[in-house]
């Protein structure tokens, strides 16, 4: 090699997986911060370096060629062995954390993250924290795109690829009825009740796992009411206007109108989703453990032994994942 010839930079690297992510120069500045010419001279840099091409630049977007795939792949590889080894490195004294992103789904809204927002003030006093709540498909997109450390999100059934995961809460689809007029469950499912399905919106991962289980179950319930507010589904099964399918801990975000509702088993084989915490390879392993123990404390004091007391048939079924 050349004496004057530079050695390969980790931010050539970074810049060209996230290129090579996005398929995009612009979006690539956009996420990173710098301007579009500087992300094309250090892209120019790396092929340089190489001495081939791994884009296709007469094409838009921009698409690798048969090389950078093959280098995409190592380099995917490489980059993840650093995060975690910076991981590991980063994972000392809590209070030295400068800047920590925590993305949940809604779910936990109400007691868990407001909870968990106070004990990490006081925990890293030095920190700067963003929080964000949205969809799990949303949370685990900016995991990806690395514009969060950690999210709280329902399992997706696709691989996590780079990102990763420690379950957390095994949480079993129930049928909510109205508390006054209501026909039994059996009368429902057997098609016999008055009272239609009001449902999750498709698009959501907890309205996809219903779908797929009642398919697999052969049945098939006329809808008549489709939104993606879990609040809005029991006000309106508490107002007598229909039934629905929902979770424990989504009942229990409904307090108001617990009073006017009723929680029952899914008939015949039970299933559930899982929820999880999970991570991108760079974040610190100290800052993990805190929010792990803390989740795991409040869920089961806050969260599942008090839907127990409420609904006993779901011990054994509703609870923390070791």
């Amino acid at each position: 090699m050349p004496a004057h010839r530079k050695d390969l930079s980790l931010k050539w690297l970074e810049l060209f997986q996230i290129c090579a992510r996005k398929g995009s120069l612009q979006d690539a500045a956009a996420e990173t911060g710098l301007s579009i010419s500087t992300v094309s001279h250090h892209l120019k840099s790396l092929e340089d370096h190489l001495g081939i091409a791994l884009f296709d630049h007469s094409r838009r977007p921009m698409v690798l060629t048969p090389k950078g795939h093959v280098f995409l792949r190592n380099i995917d590889d490489a980059l993840l062995a650093i995060r975690k080894a910076q991981a590991e490195a980063s994972s000392g004294n809590l209070t030295e954390a400068r800047y920590l992103r925590i993305g949940s789904i809604e779910d936990f809204d109400s007691d868990i993250t407001p909870a968990l927002a106070v004990h990490l003030a006081r925990l890293m006093p030095e920190c700067d924290f963003l929080y964000h709540t949205a969809t799990s498909r949303d949370v685990l997109a900016k995991l990806r795109d690395r514009k969060l450390d950690m999210g709280i999100t329902v399992s997706p059934p696709e691989r996590l690829r780079d990102l990763e995961e420690k379950p957390l809460l095994r949480d079993p689809f129930a049928v909510v009825l109205p508390a006054k007029g209501a026909p039994s469950v059996d009368e429902i499912f057997a098609g016999s009740g008055n009272l239609p399905f009001l449902q999750f919106t498709s698009d959501l991962i907890i309205a996809q796992q219903i779908e797929a289980q009642l398919a697999r179950l052969g049945i098939s319930i006329p809808r008549k009411f489709a939104c993606d507010s879990n609040q809005t589904l029991m006000a309106m099964v508490a107002a007598g206007a229909g039934w629905t399918i929902t979770t424990p801990l989504l009942f229990a975000r409904a307090r108001r109108f617990q009073p006017d509702l009723v929680l029952h088993p899914f008939p015949g084989k039970s299933f559930g989703r899982r929820l999880s915490l999970v991570w991108t390879p760079d974040c610190a392993r100290s800052v993990l453990r805190q929010i792990d123990t803390f989740l795991r404390a409040r869920i089961e004091t806050d969260l599942v032994a008090s839907m127990i007391e409420q609904a006993p048939w779901l011990k054994g079924q509703f609870g923390l994942i070791d």
